[in-house]
């Protein structure tokens, strides 16, 4: 009696190639129509007469001040400038966040005095640190610089204490099977295992920081994007201050693809969470 036999065959690299192609074609496509549809509804709400001209700009006249001040160097200057700013920031928050989030995901006491009050002093809003920024530091770059900090580094604590607390078990018993000491278990067993935690941490600091810089740089005539904000806010130019915003939101996207994206494939990836 015959018996039907079917074999299955893998797909060969060049259909796996083929299909993946498509799918980013169709993913590009669908991200360029969204936009696009998105450039049309705004042209078409500041053709509407909704607003008044100098209440709301449409997206030809803010690329025109974008080009404006690109060609002038406003831009990159200001980039650079608010770049260097949170690059200082950002690092102070991150040693500081990391070092008090170990405390006190290690620590029980440290968790119940210090924990408290990061998880109190998160719920602050960054523009509360502003006036205590200016009475310590004055009109100047420490002022930012502070802001900066205490707006982001409460979060990476927190995100650093929870990294520590959903280590396995099992993993701390290993290490101490080996004889590992304090410094060994701290290397090798808790600074890795808090690592898928530590990224989202990270991101949630990053942009706890970015708001936080734009909000400082406000302050006085400082350079940076946040001065470009308030100089078209004095001129009465909203399409300055629209084309700003879009140069934030930019470098926003293009920081989370760019970095945070791929730390967190490479997280996923290494830890076998994908």
């Amino acid at each position: 009696m015959a018996t039907d036999t079917f074999e299955f065959k893998p797909a060969s690299r060049l259909s796996r190639t083929l299909a993946g192609g498509s799918d980013f074609f169709f993913k590009l496509l669908r991200i360029a129509a969204f936009y696009v549809g998105l450039i049309v509804v705004w042209q078409l709400v500041a053709d509407s007469g909704l607003w008044e001209s100098y209440a709301f700009a449409g997206p030809t006249e803010v690329w025109d001040s974008l080009q404006q001040n690109w060609d002038n160097g406003r831009i990159q200057d200001a980039v650079q400038t608010s770049l260097k700013r949170l690059a200082i920031g950002f690092a102070f928050a991150f040693i500081i966040g990391i070092t008090m989030g170990a405390a006190m995901g290690g620590l029980k006491w440290v968790d119940e005095t210090v924990g408290s009050l990061a998880v109190g002093m998160q719920s602050l809003p960054s523009v509360t640190w502003l006036p205590l920024a200016l009475i310590w530091y004055g009109l100047s770059e420490r002022a930012i610089i502070f802001v900066v900090v205490m707006g982001s580094v409460f979060a990476i604590s927190i995100s650093a204490r929870d990294g520590v607390r959903n280590i396995p078990p099992l993993f701390r018993r290993a290490g101490l099977t080996f004889g590992a000491n304090h410094y060994q278990m701290l290397r090798y067993v808790v600074m890795p295992g808090m690592i898928p935690s530590m990224v989202q941490g990270l991101k949630l600091g990053w942009s706890f920081a970015w708001r936080s810089l734009m909000a400082a740089e406000l302050l006085y005539v400082s350079g940076g994007l946040g001065f470009l904000l308030q100089l078209g806010r004095d001129l009465n130019n909203i399409s300055q201050v629209m084309a700003v915003m879009v140069v934030i939101i930019a470098i926003g996207l293009t920081v989370d693809r760019v970095i945070f994206a791929r730390l967190e494939g490479w997280v996923k990836e290494r830890w076998g969470l994908a």
